[in-house]
């Protein structure tokens, strides 16, 4: 079983934790990490089971992976559980395609393997994990937090909610932002097949995307994103039938993970802290994942967070001492957000579209400029 909390008697857990993290996911493991790292007492409360899969890309860029390295798991993946890709490839519904190189590799990572290595990870460190625990509600005191869960109260000087797209804890605490103007979904499917290419393949059709990232030697995510209206009772084959060039790619693979769905994507906060609250990851805003940025942004926010865990404490995690998160985490998504929107403007004007990728086709350069320029803001943001 990939994941198991760690069992402790209760009589030994802290009265008041530094930290309180809510959700197991990439974003809360990565938090529960660099907190560890630095000698804090943290519980990381998942309402499911830890490992659980979801609709992910799960293709890590250049800025992703380096942050893998700072949480020490990086040299934990192989072959068999990953497969680095050199750059993005756009291929559209006549075939034409526009590819550019990354200035690094990215890599890509099935979803429950990389939970696998975090879970090891915080644990090694220390963090207590517990699973199928979820949060009813969280009240800030002057002192603390009280956390109140379905295995009783807990107290926290700090609580993170790294609950996901949907995060609970961010409408309750009346940091939900307005949603996006355009609601996108998403289904995710995992087929048996020796990766065709060393890049990650984005196919778009008038209906949407499909995005094809090797994670392994042999297996290739595929993540197809529609919006409602566009496609009739979307299914991973009614859904394929819309890229016949990635179909015959994939010829009669089998399937070998069960579909999930995400959506509506677009997903904002108005600011990502209040008194002994911080949102990290997809909690704390989410546009879309055309850009294949999710993990990059979620696991360089939570980097940003750790560098100012110790002095967010020392001034009793009110909203004031959390500011400095605040800019930093603004300055990492600003890059992201502009890259998003602008391919989404793009991908909502099939004829834009057409032309824009011939003409990157002319211009490789362009396309390997932008490429490198977005990687490199977000590295340097983190």
């Amino acid at each position: 079983m990939v994941g198991v909390f760690v069992k402790r008697d209760h009589d030994r857990w802290p009265s008041l934790w530094d930290l309180i993290i809510v959700g197991g996911g990439p974003a809360g493991l990565a938090t529960a990490i660099v907190a560890a790292e630095q000698g804090l007492s943290v519980l990381v409360l998942e309402r499911r089971n830890f490992g659980a899969e979801k609709a992910c890309g799960e293709g890590l860029l250049p800025p992703g992976v380096r942050a893998l390295e700072r949480l020490g798991i990086r040299d934990r993946f192989d072959q068999t559980t990953s497969r680095p890709f050199r750059g993005i490839r756009f291929i559209q519904e006549d075939g034409s395609s526009a590819q550019a190189p990354m200035p690094w590799p990215g890599l890509g990572i099935r979803r429950i393997v990389l939970l696998e290595k975090l879970t090891e990870r915080a644990r090694e460190l220390g963090a207590v994990l517990r699973d199928r625990c979820a949060v009813v509600a969280v009240t800030p005191k002057p002192d603390r937090a009280i956390v109140r869960s379905t295995s009783g109260e807990f107290a926290a000087r700090l609580v993170v909610a790294a609950d996901g797209l949907h995060s609970s804890l961010r409408k309750a605490s009346g940091l939900r932002g307005p949603l996006g103007r355009r609601r996108r979904f998403a289904l995710r499917q995992h087929y048996e097949v020796e990766p065709w290419t060393d890049f990650v393949e984005v196919y778009a059709d008038d209906k949407g995307e499909a995005f094809a990232t090797p994670v392994s030697d042999r297996c290739v995510a595929v993540n197809c994103v529609w919006e409602p209206g566009n496609v009739d009772r979307p299914t991973m084959p009614t859904l394929l039938n819309l890229f016949p060039g990635l179909a015959a790619r994939l010829g009669n693979a089998p399937a070998v993970s069960t579909v999930l769905g995400a959506g509506p994507m677009a997903q904002s906060a108005t600011r990502r802290n209040s008194d002994r609250m911080v949102l990290v990851g997809d909690a704390a805003g989410f546009i879309d994942s055309i850009a294949g940025e999710g993990l990059s942004i979620a696991f360089n926010s939570t980097i940003i967070l750790g560098r100012n865990l110790k002095a967010i404490l020392a001034r009793g995690a009110t909203r004031e001492s959390l500011e400095p998160y605040e800019r930093e985490w603004r300055g990492l998504f600003r890059g992201y957000a502009f890259i998003t929107n602008a391919m989404l403007a793009i991908e909502s004007r099939p004829r834009a579209r057409r032309v824009v990728i011939r003409s990157l086709m002319k211009h490789p350069w362009v396309f390997r400029a932008i490429m490198s320029g977005g990687i490199r803001m977000m590295a340097t943001a983190a």
